[in-house]
């Protein structure tokens, strides 16, 4: 897993801020995806202060502040302001800052930096560009393909079977996202979203055929740039001493960096289509996040049989 972070000089240039105090440390790093609204550090409560986010003063915050005699604004400002872990503070509707606020921040080159968007727009895009930017990320060796509007991650040992697997679905009219290496990041607390390494992308290695590129086979349609990953199926050389799960009363899960994702175990043998096992694991997969299951609806179908033979 990669720990991710953004200068403040990345920041400046996304958003094209204003810096209002040249010479403070622009390349101060920014490694928390959350904002603060310091309100209550303002008002002289600092205890869980979270001074290592980027802090957003609005018109609420800056007029507040504004309402402060001198002296407690001298105190407040130089508190808020000392701690090197603090990235940065926005200023947003390109507000007047504080002569006391921009005094307390130079003196610690913190930098102050100045939008002309609404509190609101201006948080909801750094929250947006933050959870991108610095999700957390790895990546793993598998395939990824779209499968009914289904992200399906198929991984497996080398030569299994998953890229030729993964032809046979853009030919049946399916996507391609990733061929090999798959890199994932965690967006926000559940969405798990796969793309490819720009090296590979629209590439597809075929053993006896080489590398070919999709896009170019199979025009446009037939890739896409990112999917979340909704289902992991395993390719496993079939064994006839393994008892393979027949109903799929047990889901089992495989976690990937902090999401538990439905895991698959399929076996491989001569005779199996791979493609058509695989969509039909997806529209599966699409009836159990509408809440039908076939393997429970049956089971229920068993037991309310039992009972009934039992009362007679």
């Amino acid at each position: 897993m990669v720990t991710k972070s953004i200068s403040t000089s990345q920041l400046i240039q996304e958003f094209h801020l204003q810096l209002v105090n040249p010479g403070a440390d622009t390349e101060r790093p920014i490694t928390v995806g959350d904002l603060s609204r310091p309100g209550l550090a303002l008002a002289g409560y600092t205890t869980y202060h979270p001074f290592e986010r980027v802090q957003v003063l609005g018109k609420t915050e800056v007029s507040f502040f504004e309402s402060l005699s001198d002296q407690v604004k001298d105190l407040r400002a130089e508190k808020i302001c000392t701690y090197e872990e603090t990235p940065c503070i926005i200023v947003s509707r390109n507000l007047e800052i504080p002569e006391q606020l921009l005094a307390a921040a130079s003196r610690h080159r913190l930098p102050i930096l100045r939008s002309p968007e609404s509190t609101s727009v201006m948080t909801g895009r750094l929250l947006s560009y933050l959870d991108r930017e610095l999700a957390k990320e790895t990546v793993m060796h598998g395939v990824l393909v779209d499968v009914y509007g289904i992200g399906i991650l198929i991984t497996g040992t080398s030569g299994i079977g998953k890229s030729e697997t993964a032809l046979e679905l853009v030919k049946r009219g399916h996507r391609l996202v990733a061929d090999d290496a798959v890199e994932i990041r965690q967006i926000g607390e559940t969405i798990l979203e796969g793309t490819s390494p720009e090296l590979l992308r629209h590439l597809i290695e075929i053993r006896g055929l080489g590398v070919l590129n999709v896009m170019t086979l199979f025009g446009a349609g037939a890739i896409r740039t990112h999917k979340d990953i909704e289902l992991v199926i395993k390719l496993q050389m079939w064994e006839d001493q393994t008892a393979y799960d027949r109903l799929g009363l047990d889901e089992e899960m495989i976690q990937i960096l902090d999401v538990d994702v439905p895991c698959i175990l399929l076996p491989v043998r001569p005779g199996r289509n791979l493609a058509v096992i695989l969509e039909v694991a997806a529209m599966n997969q699409r009836l159990k996040r509408m809440g039908y299951n076939a393997a429970r609806d049956l089971s229920e179908r068993m037991t309310r049989s039992m009972e009934e033979g039992n009362g007679n």
